[in-house]
């Protein structure tokens, strides 16, 4: 659910230094390459150590591409200052993550003060073409700035 309206420089900039922030996509390489309102992408590439035993991405790092996308998603739709936390959220499996790299698309399904409804898509890269391999469905608690 996208909308109107461009986001905020110094809100996305709040938004960027909040992603900076997390060690755990700095350790998978990730990168946040897209944001707007409603929506956030970020890619990563399927390093050695983000694999599993077939040689596909782990899906350890398809649900944590998927939940952050979806997570800062929901930040963009919210005050200044906020930040959120996940509730839940469910991932299915569609594919093997096979190629070079993950890339996530957050996007918000349904905004609100108390809890906002996500939702992120995940594709595998190879070779410059991309497949479907999970879809993400959740719930994020806004956290109040302080």
């Amino acid at each position: 659910m996208p909308h109107d309206g461009p986001l905020d420089p110094d809100r996305a900039r709040a938004i960027r230094d909040s992603f900076a922030a997390q060690s755990l996509m700095a350790t998978l390489g990730a990168r946040m390459t897209m944001l707007a309102p409603g929506r956030a992408i970020i890619e990563a590439p399927i390093l050695p150590g983000a694999r599993q035993q077939h040689g596909y991405a782990h899906a350890g790092l398809t649900f944590s591409l998927g939940d952050s996308a979806a997570g800062y998603a929901a930040l963009t739709v919210l005050p200044a200052g906020s930040e959120v936390l996940t509730a839940e959220i469910k991932i299915n499996l569609l594919a093997p993550g096979a190629g070079e790299r993950l890339i996530a698309t957050g996007r918000v399904v349904k905004p609100g003060r108390r809890l906002v409804v996500v939702t992120a898509e995940v594709e595998a890269e190879h070779d410059g073409a991309r497949r479907l391999i999970a879809v993400l469905q959740g719930t994020m608690v806004p956290v109040p700035p302080a």
